[in-house]
């Protein structure tokens, strides 16, 4: 898969922070509701950025 379609996933993601804790986790008022939902979805931010960036590499101007 192209390094840009994965780019729209992290996207994806950033955009269900704020449409699920806002919709479907708005009467939820435990730690294991919006708090949860974010701390997870961080996460996978995070592993999604270490796939898509691990092919990066560093060029000498030699």
């Amino acid at each position: 898969m192209k390094r840009s379609k994965w780019i729209w996933l992290v996207w994806a993601v950033v955009l269900l922070c704020y449409v699920v804790p806002y919709t479907f986790l708005s009467q939820v008022s435990q730690w294991y509701g919006s708090f949860l939902f974010w701390a997870c979805a961080g996460l996978v931010i995070i592993a999604l950025n270490v796939f898509i960036t691990k092919d990066f590499k560093e060029h000498s101007d030699d």
